[in-house]
């Protein structure tokens, strides 16, 4: 019964893996779409005013051309690898931002375009099987593993993935104090 209960758990936790492996990011739109709502915390809005939604914006800048300048960057920052992994959404990844879309897709351009920033899903997880209202209600209530879906709670380790010592603009990143700076937690 041990070795059953054992080899049930091991296959739960394999789907769960997968699954979560097989997400793809979607874009800050489907997000917006639920969650811009103020009876239901307004996140999208409360996002939009950090500058978690302008960090792609900043690869344009003068300084940001600088800064590439000094690091030997063979291409501008907004085209440059070792700054989009922070900058965009879902940078190195089949369904992430790209340097480059069919500009006659007009779903693929509006998706690309939902993906250029620090978006919802850059800390919460790419979001293609977590979308949905029935799969984010079974979440809410308790049926549903967040993470089985690819949902992530971001915690400090997510935060530092980005705000480390090797960005060239790195200031000391005390996270309690940055969180709340962009909290949008989701009422009661």
């Amino acid at each position: 019964m041990k070795k059953l209960l054992i080899i049930l758990l091991i296959l739960v936790w394999g789907v769960a893996f997968v699954q979560a492996a097989d997400a793809e990011y979607v874009g800050n739109k489907k997000c917006k779409m639920c969650h811009n709502k103020a009876e239901k915390g307004a996140q999208f809005k409360k996002w939009e005013g950090t500058g978690h939604a302008k960090t792609f914006d900043l690869l344009l800048t003068d300084e940001a051309k600088v800064i590439g300048s000094k690091m030997g960057l063979k291409s501008s920052p907004d085209k440059a690898g070792e700054c989009l992994q922070c900058h965009v959404t879902g940078w190195g990844t089949a369904s992430g931002y790209q340097l480059e879309v069919n500009a006659d897709d007009k779903k693929a351009v509006s998706k690309n375009n939902a993906l250029k920033s620090v978006g919802c899903e850059m800390c919460h997880g790419a979001g293609s099987l977590y979308k949905g209202k029935k799969v984010m209600i079974a979440i809410h209530e308790g049926q549903t593993e967040a993470a089985s879906v690819g949902l992530i709670k971001p915690d400090e380790k997510t935060c530092l993935g980005c705000h480390n010592e090797k960005s060239p603009t790195y200031k000391p990143f005390d996270f309690k104090e940055r969180a709340a700076k962009i909290a949008h937690p989701y009422p009661g």
